[in-house]
């Protein structure tokens, strides 16, 4: 990826909020580099930091959290540094948008569809009356959406859930914005609707020029859409790699256990695997590789000392004490020595 040009890069970015006196590390000196055309998956279970990490690119932490160190630099400005409304709006939606999980909570149900699709045109565009109508006419016709003439005048609750997301999606991108995050975009959606929203995003990235970053838990989504995955846990990006790398040769252990408990790879009467134990408390200091108590094969030094990132290849890196010289040879799972397998065996 040394070619490409870097749109967004985070640089030790550290997240608290505040909760009944105590400080909560949710993100802990997390670094990360966003490519300029790339689709970005960023995986992990709930409550590794996913949503956090990326709604501190637009604006959208909880009153209670704030950026209490590291850098995110957008456009050459350091937008962590970024306090007032004014500032975030030259960004957010304009710049970087994002589509939530729930389009039923990002639509105003007492508004109608058009009119909130024309608010975003009409703040971040500067487009009015007749033309701004016009621009979301055409962005509800270039989301899929039959009939937009009489879609226009209609409230939320007319809508299905898919029909629902792609009005969401047509807010976002009504703007042209730069990068787009998609917070689990079809999470709440049936599998068919599921692939036409995909679809679909994947159809505006490539006719506006946009930055795709998914968040997601499902392993079967970026699989289909991701170039690049990055996996978090407890607050750090543990792992990253080309979707290849992190499927077929995956080194943190944690990485492990996500493709380990892959449905396609069960095998009928048996149980599919599960990780076990609970992610650790984040008021608390955690000392070492925080996955050390889940992991049946935790080397010593993994509770003593964090592990920096080891190079796995010019494009996959791996934060795991496993892969320093001087650790005992530890074996990849079955899980991930069979996607390797089926890789090979399709060629």
């Amino acid at each position: 990826m040394a070619q490409k040009e870097v749109i967004l890069s985070a640089k030790d970015v550290e997240i608290q909020f505040s909760l009944r006196g105590k400080k909560l590390n949710a993100i802990r000196k997390c670094s990360l580099d966003l490519y300029k055309g790339e689709t970005l998956a960023i995986v992990g279970e709930s409550g590794s930091g996913k949503s956090v990490f990326t709604k501190s690119f637009v604006g959208m932490l909880d009153a209670n959290g704030s950026i209490t160190g590291g850098e995110i630099i957008f456009d050459g400005n350091d937008i962590s540094k970024y306090k007032t409304e004014r500032e975030w709006l030259k960004i957010r939606g304009k710049r970087i948008a994002m589509v939530m999980q729930d389009p039923m909570t990002s639509l105003n149900p007492l508004k109608k569809v058009g009119k909130q699709i024309r608010e975003s045109i009409e703040l971040h565009q500067g487009l009015k009356g007749e033309e701004a109508k016009k621009a979301a006419l055409e962005m509800l016709e270039k989301v899929g959406i039959p009939n937009p003439e009489k879609r226009y005048n209609q409230y939320p609750h007319e809508f299905s859930g898919g029909m629902r997301q792609r009005v969401v999606i047509a807010i976002a991108v009504a703007c042209r914005p730069d990068i787009l995050i998609c917070d689990e975009p079809t999470t709440a959606l049936d599998v068919t609707i599921q692939a036409q929203i995909l679809d679909l995003i994947r159809h505006l990235q490539e006719e506006l020029k946009m930055t795709v970053i998914y968040i997601t838990h499902d392993l079967g989504v970026v699989a289909n859409v991701a170039d690049r995955v990055a996996v978090m846990y407890a607050g750090q990006i543990v792992e990253y790699g080309m979707v290849d790398e992190i499927f077929y040769n995956a080194w943190h252990p944690y990485t492990w256990a996500l493709l380990s408990a892959l449905p396609q790879l069960g095998v009928k009467g048996q149980e599919l695997p599960t990780i076990e134990g609970t992610p650790p408390n984040l008021f608390n200091e955690i000392k070492g590789d925080a996955f050390a108590p889940r992991n049946k094969q935790a080397l010593a030094i993994d509770f003593v000392k964090e592990p920096p990132f080891f190079k796995v290849s010019e494009t996959h890196q791996a934060k795991t004490w496993y892969l320093d010289p001087r650790a005992p040879k530890i074996e990849q799972p079955p899980a991930v020595r069979m996607l390797r397998e089926q890789m090979r065996e399709r060629g």
